[in-house]
């Protein structure tokens, strides 16, 4: 049982689940000031079919993935190389600009949600839908999120799951921490450290995405000769050959292999390899020098944006 892949889908479901919990709390705590607690029931049910769609989601992506690799089509393995590569550049995506946009919006969570709750509560005939529809979206977002990063590391089976399952449980006692028992916890130092935890595994999201699309051109070079040439490095006298990602920057197989504990939990943490390419040590530090920048730059109240930064100086 490797209980290493539970880490990366807990770290990732805590991170999200916290984000989500903040704003259903946020709407709790405007609902009772507002005198209008009977509307808590329409955001436990905004909660809840959030956290549904977002398990169907899952459900229908991983079906998919099972069927083109269950296909016998000559194909099918490089569709199913090409779709986990996919998921893997949308994961990088939105979970970089999430990790980012959060960094830089997170001061002005508690009034933008208010005022979304104060919209909904002007509309009396549709106050209800309005809070849970609010809150359905943040969840869906959350978890949609969460979704696309355990799909692109392919981690089906009980064990993520499990991981996910203890995320949400954690997340949703800080949330009681917080709202109903009045604990003090610094929500932005726990963002911090779990963004530089996150832009690890994002970084890792990388290497391993770079993999994928490797797999699928080599194995459509060998499919196809006409597809040959796609392979513009191939390393002849090498045992293991890159066809796209040039030539092998270290081979520690035999030292720390990556089907083994240690390698076993830094590959499913952060996307440890045993062995890495040029193109993908490249992008791995290009990542965390551009990403991985502006984000500690966000930290620390710096501006990057110019129309932002002209409006700011008026």
């Amino acid at each position: 049982m490797n209980l290493g892949e539970a880490l990366p889908t807990f770290v990732i479901t805590l991170r999200e689940g916290v984000e989500a919990a903040l704003v259903v709390g946020i709407v709790l705590a405007c609902l009772k000031k507002s005198g209008q607690s009977y509307l808590n029931s329409w955001v436990f049910g905004g909660v809840a079919v959030g956290l549904i769609a977002s398990a169907l989601i899952g459900v229908l992506f991983g079906w998919t993935i099972q069927i083109l690799s269950a296909s016998n089509q000559p194909f099918a393995p490089i569709m199913e190389a090409l779709l986990e590569a996919t998921f893997g550049v949308l994961a990088i995506a939105m979970l970089s600009w999430m990790l980012i946009w959060m960094t830089k919006q997170a001061r002005f969570m508690k009034a933008e949600v208010e005022g979304a709750v104060s919209a909904a509560l002007t509309q009396n005939s549709h106050a209800g839908w309005g809070v849970f529809s609010l809150v359905f979206i943040a969840v869906l977002r959350e978890g949609f999120e969460t979704v696309l990063f355990v799909v692109a590391k392919f981690q089906q089976g009980i064990i993520p799951a499990l991981g996910a399952l203890a995320g949400i449980l954690s997340a949703t006692g800080i949330g009681v921490l917080l709202f109903k028992w009045g604990v003090k916890i610094n929500i932005r130092l726990f963002f911090k450290y779990m963004g530089i935890l996150l832009l690890f595994i994002v970084a890792g999201l990388v290497v391993s995405t770079l993999g994928l699309f490797d797999t699928a051109v080599n194995t459509l070079s060998q499919a196809n000769r006409e597809s040959a040439a796609l392979c513009f490095y191939y390393e002849r006298f090498a045992k293991v050959r890159s066809c796209i990602l040039g030539p092998m920057v270290w081979n520690t197989s035999k030292v720390l292999p990556q089907e083994q504990f240690p390698g076993l939990l830094l590959n499913a943490l952060f996307g440890y390899t045993d062995k890495l390419y040029v193109v993908q040590a490249l992008s791995y530090l290009v990542f965390l020098g551009t990403v991985g920048g502006i984000y500690f730059q966000s930290l620390a109240g710096r501006v990057f944006f110019p129309f932002k930064k002209t409006q700011a100086t008026k």
